[in-house]
């Protein structure tokens, strides 16, 4: 039995990550041609800083829902934060340990990025509004 509660948060999770890679790739492209390969391959980098955990965050919250698996609900909602958190700060580490040795990172496009993607779910309801 599929749960419509899981597949309604499936679903909204999807759409603001897909809805962040095409931000993130269309903000890449402009800055390409303003700013450089530089600044592009800064937000790229921010990009998928950002996303890849959002995505990894969505696989494990969304898992359960419905009241009878509540405890489940929340215990695979505060893993995935964790997770998330821990994954985001592994990929800066990464980022800035060793990407930096490959492309030179612009520091005021990466973070602008990165804090646009982290407040982009904010936007997509009213994007995504029926």
């Amino acid at each position: 039995m599929v749960n419509k509660l899981a597949t309604a948060g499936r679903k909204l999770a999807w759409q603001q990550n897909i809805f962040s890679i095409i931000v993130v790739l269309f903000i890449s492209v402009i800055t390409y041609f303003f700013w450089g390969l530089t600044h592009a391959q800064s937000i790229l980098a921010a990009g998928v800083v950002t996303i890849i955990p959002n995505i990894v965050f969505a696989l494990k919250a969304f898992k359960y829902a419905g009241a009878k698996s509540s405890k489940l609900v929340v215990e695979s909602f505060f893993s995935g934060v964790k997770l998330k958190m821990v994954l985001t700060a592994i990929l800066f580490t990464l980022t800035f340990k060793f990407l930096v040795l490959f492309i030179e990172i612009e520091p005021i496009p990466f973070f602008s990025m990165f804090c646009l993607i982290v407040a982009l779910p904010l936007l997509t309801p009213f994007i995504y509004n029926k």
